[in-house]
């Protein structure tokens, strides 16, 4: 059992705010009231439908800190299979961890992918052996080819939360249409990732920008991503299906999805902290470290970006975790890959550029990283309450930290290397058992 003492509980779902004490047990939330006494305690455990077994309480101080239910990111690359000498499920389930994250789901665009029920079996079996809950998608097409469905039934059956081939578009419409009501018909969302290569001469630099003219490259075209998000936005509020536009870049994507959404409220975007924190500006003080599909784009777009999020057009926030190895980062501009890792520092980032400048209030943005993703990909996770599973993240909100080396990644593939961001993770707490913390929770 575990006791979580004189917390400013921030709860999105219920609206709660204030300071609150938190009893676990069992791996559940048992109890939630302001000063949970020794008399409280002893009436819960003498109950005998509790079943806590005569059970220690450990009780750690949460006075002065915010105690938030555990973050969700869904959309983060782990790498497994096929390309683990850049991130693991280990190294990835580490790395949320430390970032305050309780609940993960994992892209497909592995070797081999996820399109078939044994590669999901597999890497939601070894996930469910890390210190958090590790979810997983599946592909949308065999192979991620683009050329024919995956089983959308069997891989939903074997724990499936969403269907995305993120890392390419779905290019056939007619294809789309059939996986949009097939998930529709399961209540499953889709995640696109929108870039059509015919407007892509160079991924990861916005083209006709500053960085792309110093680089002597033409770039990815805006037009690659926002008419993607108009075909298929068009296509989902017909068919009535639930769909989320990834990783958002373009100010014309999300005029287009706030409109979409005001026919289908089950369409939804992500914003990473990336694209809402920087611009193409970035490639050029950072080379390829902020180098990543889509590019990063101009301060309209990072503006268009915030506006989103304040008047809930975009209302999920995903790091886009992308880990590389240092050699295939140290390359080229053009050869290199796209990507960065975000799991460590997204929380940060967010407080820096929503919170802190007045753009979001604190419990709106916590509803970014928790109750919203919960609803829409149908977990349960990201709410304070009785009988929610003790998923939970502590965090001082008044402390600042460096970037630094090393990450609890296996990557270091971070453009925020040795930047001083506010809001400090003091701990991760899942199924009611501390996961991660900086030394606080011992003190």
């Amino acid at each position: 059992m575990l006791l979580i003492q004189n917390g400013n509980v921030y709860d999105p779902a219920s609206g709660t705010e204030g300071k609150r004490d938190i009893l676990t047990a069992n791996g559940k939330i048992v109890l939630i009231r302001p000063g949970i006494s020794r008399e409280d305690i002893l009436r819960f455990v003498s109950e005998p439908e509790n079943d806590v077994n005569g059970a220690q309480v450990r009780t750690i101080d949460a006075s002065g800190l915010a105690v938030m239910p555990g973050f969700i990111d869904t959309h983060s690359h782990f790498r497994d299979p096929g390309f683990t000498e850049k991130e693991d499920i280990n190294t990835g389930a580490a790395a949320a961890a430390r970032g305050g994250y309780t609940t993960v789901i994992m892209m497909g665009n592995t070797k081999p992918p996820i399109d078939c029920p044994e590669i999901l079996c597999d890497v939601l079996a070894r996930g469910a052996k890390t210190p958090i809950h590790v979810l997983s998608c599946a592909n949308v097409t065999k192979g991620m080819r683009g050329e024919e469905l995956t089983d959308f039934d069997v891989l939903r059956k074997n724990g499936a939360v969403c269907f995305t081939d993120d890392g390419k578009p779905v290019m056939n419409k007619e294809l789309l249409r059939h996986a949009l009501l097939w998930a529709s018909k399961l209540d499953t969302p889709v995640s696109l990732h929108e870039e059509d290569p015919a407007y892509v001469t160079n991924p990861g630099v916005n083209a006709g920008g500053k960085a792309a003219k110093a680089l002597g490259l033409i770039g990815a075209d805006r037009r690659a991503e926002y008419s993607l998000v108009a075909r298929d936005t068009s296509m989902a509020a017909e068919l009535n299906a639930p769909l989320c536009i990834q990783h958002i870049s373009a100010a014309e994507s999300v005029g287009i999805v706030r409109k979409a959404r005001e026919i289908n409220p089950k369409i939804h975007a992500e914003a990473t902290p990336q694209h809402f924190s920087l611009t193409e500006e970035a490639v050029l003080r950072k080379g390829t470290l902020a180098k990543c599909n889509p590019p990063l784009r101009l301060e309209s777009d990072r503006m268009a970006i915030i506006h989103g999020l304040m008047d809930g057009t975009i209302d999920i926030i995903a790091t886009d975790h992308a880990p590389h190895t240092q050699a295939e980062k140290s390359g080229e501009f053009i050869k290199a890959p796209s990507g960065m890792i975000g799991l460590e520092t997204a929380f940060s980032l967010g407080l820096k550029y929503l919170v802190e400048p007045g753009y979001l209030s604190l419990m709106k943005y916590i509803a970014c990283l928790t109750a919203n993703p919960a609803d829409f990909y149908h977990l349960n996770a990201g709410r304070i309450a009785v009988g929610a599973p003790a998923d939970l993240t502590i965090a001082d909100l008044s402390a600042s930290w460096v970037v630094h080396l090393p990450f609890a990644s296996r990557a270091q593939n971070s453009p925020f290397l040795g930047e001083t961001l506010p809001g400090t993770i003091r701990c991760t707490i899942v199924n009611g058992k501390i996961v991660s913390s900086d030394g606080w929770a011992s003190k």
